[in-house]
C-alpha cells in the first residue's frame, strides 16, 4: 500500500524519483525500492517524506485518520515493523525455494549419472541398418553425449547455489 501511494503522490506532485531522493538526502535507488515494495523507509524518513510531499503519514500508509494519535510515532513504527517482517518472510521463502531447487538439481544429475552408469549404452548393440533404429540410436547417443558434457557444469553450479542459499546462523 505504501509503495503505491508513494508513487502516485510523487507523480501528482510532479517529482521524479531523483528529485525526491535529493530532497530526502537518499539515493534514487532507495526511492525506487520503496515504490517497488522491496523495502520501506524508517520512521524518520517517513516523516521527512510526508513533509516533502506535503501529505500526512496516514495517507502515505493508506489510512485516513480522523484525529491524530498522541503516540503516532509508535504506531507508525509498529506498522513499519509489520511491513519489514512481511518483506523478510518473502525473502526467506524465496531463499528456501531456490535452495530446494539447487539440491533437487544436484540429486537429479547424480541420479541420471547413476542410471547411465548402471544401464550403460544399450543402443550401441542395435542394428543400424534399419533407418528407424538408426535415427533413434543416434538421437539417444547425442542426448547422452550432451548430458555427459553439460552435467558436471550443472552439478557444480547447483552445488554452489545450494551452498550460497543455505541458512546462515
Amino acid at each position: 500500500m505504501l509503495n503505491e501511494n508513494l508513487k502516485a503522490i510523487r507523480k501528482t506532485k510532479g517529482l521524479s524519483q531523483e528529485e525526491l531522493a535529493i530532497k530526502l538526502n537518499v539515493v534514487r535507488q532507495t526511492v525506487s525500492k520503496w515504490e517497488q515494495g522491496r523495502s520501506v523507509p524508517d520512521a524518520e524518513l517517513l516523516l521527512s517524506l510526508s513533509e516533502v510531499l506535503e501529505t500526512p503519514v496516514s495517507t502515505l500508509l493508506g489510512e485516513t485518520v480522523a484525529e491524530p494519535e498522541p503516540d503516532a510515532l509508535k504506531a507508525l513504527s509498529e506498522k513499519l515493523e509489520v511491513l519489514n517482517l512481511q518483506l523478510a518472510r518473502q525473502r526467506e521463502l524465496r531463499r528456501k525455494l531456490l535452495h530446494g531447487l539447487c539440491i533437487a538439481l544436484c540429486a537429479g544429475v547424480v541420479l541420471a549419472f547413476g542410471v547411465l552408469f548402471t544401464v550403460g549404452s544399450p543402443y550401441m548393440a542395435w542394428n543400424y541398418q534399419d533407418p528407424e533404429t538408426a535415427v533413434m540410436g543416434t538421437a539417444l547417443h547425442a542426448m547422452e553425449w550432451l548430458f555427459v558434457r553439460a552435467a558436471p557444469v550443472l552439478l557444480i553450479g547447483a552445488a554452489a547455489g545450494a551452498f550460497l542459499t543455505r541458512r546462515r546462523t
